[in-house]
């Protein structure tokens, strides 16, 4: 699976106004719901909140990565976002995220955040 074939023109934003996690998880998710590939978004927002809620999934580097597996996702997507003023959103090294990748999985699929996650966090973390 390539990353190109999960993002659309409508899950794409290069100007994420967020100022705190709650506010991007809510840009993202609208993102992903703009995909067409969401059956409920509150259900998937929930799925991502519960994920958050185990561990933060700011990597570090300026990179967050939220993703939920849940029955509210049809078909497999990605939404990608960039903030240039960049957001708190509890990042293991303590930085500032600017790249958003949130990853929407339908329940039951293959492991889609190893899939997607590892060729994003390789192809972000060159230099």
């Amino acid at each position: 699976m390539r990353i190109i074939d999960l993002l659309s023109k409508d899950s794409i934003s290069l100007q994420l106004q967020a100022k705190t996690k709650m506010e991007a998880i809510d840009e993202l998710v609208d993102l992903v719901d703009a995909s067409g590939h969401l059956t409920d978004k509150k259900a998937y927002k929930e799925g991502i909140i519960a994920r958050e809620e185990q561990s933060t999934t700011g990597i570090g580097e300026g990179i967050a990565i939220p993703h939920a597996k849940v029955a509210a996702v049809k078909k497999a997507c990605l939404a990608a976002a960039v903030s240039h003023a960049g957001v708190d959103y509890e990042s293991f090294d303590g930085s500032l995220a600017h790249l958003f990748f949130m990853i929407a999985a339908p329940d039951g699929s293959n492991s889609i955040t190893y899939i997607v996650g590892c060729p994003i966090k390789s192809q972000t973390k060159r230099g």
